[in-house]
């Protein structure tokens, strides 16, 4: 695969309004101050080191900036609250840039030059396998905040994602359910890189013991940035003939905009070939048109539309963190499941450091096991005591008009993850 990805276009960058805002004399450390968001101002000296490893530029940007500012506000809150250990919080913020080679780069700096105690980042699996034998090496901390394919599980690395167990096993045997369309054909699309094909490996062995045959399962790959579905689609429409049909979506970052409105285009309806993604959420729709998206489908661990008090809270946390400090179209800002994976792997961190009373990696590490935190979820999450991932909710949402929600399924508890799949070998 290539190393390097294609860059978003400008038109992309135009129509999602994607892009920092900084001010004359932001608080936190960072290669680029011009394009980030102070955080509260810290006391010189007496401070944490927390690494920001996100892409800001790139094909990944689309998703991972509001990670980055999500990760600013969560930094700013526990500032404001006293810090950690009686110290504040500093972020140090690097751009990889969708380059995954990069990310390798990027941790060994925030390790080994900015004395980092914890790193939170990434979103693609090519970017947390680049970056997990360097912390392993190092015997750093790096807090993931993405479903992911599993198959992977590291003493360095909390996974506050899904794993499949707790997305795309879900999400198929709902579309296979009444209530999800009783599909009988898949198509499994995604991007050419390792979680789109572990997952979809996964989910072709699933479907097989549910005696789906090969023969109505479609699988296709595109590259990162790939932008004309015109064929595909067409393609898609073919192969749906005679059965009722579903495609499983893992296409990542900017190439989710060119797919869903070719859809529309050939005049693919959710009523006649359901989508369901695993990597679009409310931040990949805001500033598009999403109205010939009705109707498809999402499955995550957490959506904007919840009702509860905590999610009330947190997305007023996050709209008034946008307005304060003037991020892009502030007033239409949203928050999605990996900027609520963020804010709790963060917390989460400030509670172990706390109960270890140290940030060193091999005492917090120990005291991340059990830890809860009441999340906006509205379900009270907790770090397994062996496996370093959360115990998740499960949620399908089908999409709005506006871009965002309805709930139509969830499950009434917390499941445990699975990091190794029982339907392929370990």
């Amino acid at each position: 695969m290539q190393n390097k990805l294609m860059s978003m276009s400008v038109l992309m960058a135009a129509m999602l309004g994607i892009g920092l805002v900084g001010c004359s004399k932001p608080a936190e450390k960072t290669e680029q101050t011009k394009t980030a968001a102070p955080t509260t101002p810290v006391a010189g000296g007496d401070t944490i080191k927390v690494g920001i490893l996100h892409s800001l530029s790139g094909t990944m940007a689309i998703s991972e900036t509001s990670l980055k500012d999500t990760a600013l506000m969560t930094i700013n809150e526990i500032n404001a609250n006293g810090g950690v250990l009686g110290k504040k919080l500093e972020p140090v913020i690097v751009d990889p840039a969708s380059d995954w080679p990069l990310f390798a780069e990027k941790t060994r700096q925030l390790i080994t030059q900015d004395k980092v105690a914890v790193i939170f980042g990434c979103w693609t699996s090519v970017s947390r396998k680049s970056v997990l034998p360097v912390v392993e090496e190092l015997n750093g901390l790096l807090f993931y905040p993405v479903q992911y394919e599993g198959q992977e599980q590291s003493k360095n690395i909390f996974y506050t994602g899904a794993a499949p167990n707790q997305q795309a096993i879900p999400a198929v045997e709902y579309l296979m359910s009444d209530e999800g369309g009783k599909a009988e054909r898949f198509v499994l699309l995604g991007t050419d890189y390792v979680y789109p094909r572990t997952t979809n490996k996964i989910l072709r062995a699933f479907l097989k013991s549910k005696g789906v045959a090969d023969a109505d399962i479609m699988e296709e790959y595109t590259p990162f940035g790939h932008s004309n579905y015109q064929t595909i689609v067409s393609n898609i429409k073919k192969f749906s003939a005679g059965k009722k049909t579903a495609v499983i979506s893992t296409i990542n970052g900017d190439s989710n905009v060119p797919f869903y409105r070719e859809l529309g285009n050939q005049g693919i309806k959710a009523s006649d070939i359901p989508v369901m993604a695993f990597s679009v959420g409310e931040e990949e729709l805001r500033g598009i048109d999403s109205k010939p998206l009705v109707g498809h489908l999402a499955a995550w661990n957490y959506f904007m539309s919840v009702k509860h008090p905590k999610n009330t809270e947190f997305v007023n946390k996050f709209k008034q963190y946008a307005v304060q400090y003037k991020l892009p179209n502030a007033d239409k800002v949203v928050t999605n499941d990996p900027m609520e994976a963020t804010y709790v792997g963060i917390n989460m961190w400030k509670q172990a450091v706390e109960k270890a009373g140290t940030t060193e990696v091999d005492k917090v590490r120990d005291a991340m096991a059990g830890q809860t935190f009441a999340a906006p979820s509205g379900y009270t999450l907790k770090m397994d005591e062996s496996n370093h991932h959360l115990h998740k909710p499960v949620m399908i949402g089908q999409i709005r008009s506006d871009g965002q929600f309805d709930v139509v399924y969830k499950t009434p508890q917390t499941l445990k993850a699975e990091p190794w799949s029982p339907y392929i070998p370990k």
